[in-house]
């Protein structure tokens, strides 16, 4: 990766969803401070969102929209792609990063369980993928899914989501060859890098940490420099899944 990234992204639009808080604020600072002009979507989190969006307009003025839409809603979602082409007169990058995460063990799994976490995790990065490619496509652009590395090996009493994050990565493959050759689609899917907003068991952060094989947990700004990494510096790479875990998936699960 480039250790000077600044002005990469220059004259570039990225739509990122689930941007207002945590990982997905963390890519759109990234990108943002490459030279993207930011699409900055939003479910609930109205004044974190517009907070961001203030900080980054001030950096670089009208550099930055953010959005609501409910990604459950496919007419919401339809239409922001148009938010891109419409403010920055592109879009060149699409990153599928807005997620539901709760456990679901075997005897609790409702419907409801299984409608939000399969249509926030993949059912959204289908169809809104569907819906940028026609703008991806005349700007040669790029699809960065945020999968899991739960997505290749499951999170015990977490078997939805864990279903959920592996159709995401065979979707970043599918959708590397349907929408090639004028797309590249690619994944980051994380490890340790960031735990769950309602907490979790302190030894068991410590054990998943002792886990990886660099026995320390990572960073939101690992995971947007994965990001940064396929927007800027990576044109023959497409249909991957990059890691960003410490090296937990080379063993030691």
């Amino acid at each position: 990766m480039s250790t000077n990234p600044q002005g990469a992204l220059t004259g570039k639009a990225a739509l990122i969803t689930g941007a207002a808080r945590r990982v997905g604020a963390t890519i759109a600072r990234k990108l943002h401070a490459a030279g993207a002009n930011i699409v900055l979507h939003y479910r609930s989190s109205a004044e974190a969102s517009l907070a961001l969006a203030g900080e980054l307009n001030e950096i670089r003025p009208d550099s930055v929209v953010p959005v609501e839409a409910d990604l459950l809603d496919l007419s919401q979602l339809q239409a922001l792609p148009a938010v891109a082409t419409s403010n920055f007169g592109t879009l060149d990058i699409l990153v599928n990063n807005a997620s539901t995460f709760y456990p679901t063990p075997v005897g609790d799994i409702t419907e409801i369980d299984w409608n939000d976490l399969i249509g926030t995790n993949l059912k959204a990065p289908l169809f809104l993928s569907q819906a940028a490619s026609t703008a991806l496509r005349i700007s040669n652009g790029l699809v960065v899914n945020i999968a899991d590395i739960h997505g290749m090996r499951p999170l015990s009493r977490h078997p939805v989501y864990s279903v959920a994050k592996a159709g995401v990565i065979m979707l970043t493959q599918s959708l590397a060859r349907e929408l090639g050759p004028s797309v590249r689609v690619n994944a980051v899917a994380p490890g340790p890098v960031m735990w769950p907003e309602d907490g979790m068991d302190k030894e068991l952060q410590a054990r998943i940490v002792d886990r990886t094989a660099l026995k320390r947990p990572g960073s939101p700004d690992d995971v947007a420099r994965a990001v940064l990494f396929f927007a800027s510096e990576a044109p023959y790479i497409t249909g991957q899944i990059l890691a960003v875990d410490g090296g937990r998936s080379a063993g030691g699960w």
